[in-house]
């Protein structure tokens, strides 16, 4: 604020109650938190700050596309997900690529979830803290050691690509799935399945423009994928297929048709993956480490 700013904008879930107390200290300064739920009218969260606004896209989506590829994909039956710091957000995402991976092991693979292992392994953040959170390097090699063919990215730095690869080179049969960059399949581009990816341009650009008009930004924004083309520039959430994927591609191109039509009830497995999956039984081979 010294420095004249008319605009902050807090980048992560982690950030909100701090995004809270900043709005409070410069009421007339808009204030844009990334995730969070303080905006949001209906939620058991709700602050009334005029000038806190929150936004965010629904990734459950992107994960379950992320899910479906690495099920079509693997030949173990056995998917391994790295996972950042444990939070409502991310036991939403990590459930969520189980639904989208258990939906397209039975759908298009016509194989028992019972077969199906997916196995997520926390390691306490968005990407290494040495000696704070477990090393990212190790659980990926643990995974590709341990014969899961693919592993699922979950947090912010590339160590489940630049590891498969290492795994790849050393002649063992796995594949990725990256997240969040949309030229996370340029790091080992014969191994990737794919990248489900943010637009943010969209809500950031918006929050912005509001800014700029003299207007407070301060709706809880939560915006999913144009279904019509979910790499279209409208939409907030995207998947990039990888060459890895090959024939495949035409099965996840099925599902995100299927979602998007309403013949898979999205809204349903929105709403499980919101709620930690209550209703459903998990199979004993998943497991939450």
């Amino acid at each position: 604020m010294a420095k004249g700013a008319k605009v902050i904008i807090f980048s992560s879930d982690d950030f909100k109650d701090d995004a809270l107390e900043t709005a409070k200290k410069y009421p007339d300064i808009p204030i844009v938190h990334t995730s969070g739920d303080y905006a949001w009218k209906e939620g058991k969260n709700f602050k009334n700050q005029p000038n806190l606004g929150n936004i965010m896209g629904r990734m459950e989506y992107g994960k379950m596309i992320a899910g479906c590829a690495a099920a079509l994909s693997t030949e173990t039956g056995k998917i391994g997900y790295l996972g950042p710091l444990i939070n409502d957000e991310t036991r939403r995402y990590a459930s969520a690529a189980y639904l989208g991976a258990k939906h397209c092991w039975e759908k298009y693979r016509k194989k028992d979830p019972q077969d199906l292992n997916f196995k997520v392994t926390w390691i306490g953040f968005w990407f290494n803290i040495t000696g704070k959170t477990l090393d990212p390097t190790k659980v990926a090699d643990d995974f590709y050691n341990s014969s899961y063919d693919v592993v699922m990215s979950g947090i912010d730095t590339p160590e489940a690509a630049i590891q498969g690869k290492k795994a790849a080179d050393a002649g063992k049969q796995v594949k990725f799935v990256h997240y969040d960059f949309k030229q996370g399949c340029d790091l080992a581009p014969d191994i990737c399945l794919g990248v489900p990816y943010y637009n943010w341009a969209l809500p950031y650009g918006k929050a912005l423009q509001q800014a700029a008009a003299g207007q407070k930004p301060n709706d809880f924004v939560w915006l999913g994928p144009n279904w019509k083309d979910i790499n279209a520039p409208d939409s907030m959430i995207g998947f990039v297929k990888g060459k890895a994927l090959g024939d495949n591609g035409k099965f996840i191109d099925d599902f995100v048709k299927n979602m998007g039509n309403g013949s898979v009830k999205r809204s349903d497995w929105a709403v499980a993956a919101m709620n930690h999956l209550p209703q459903c039984s998990f199979p004993p081979a998943l497991n939450f480490a």
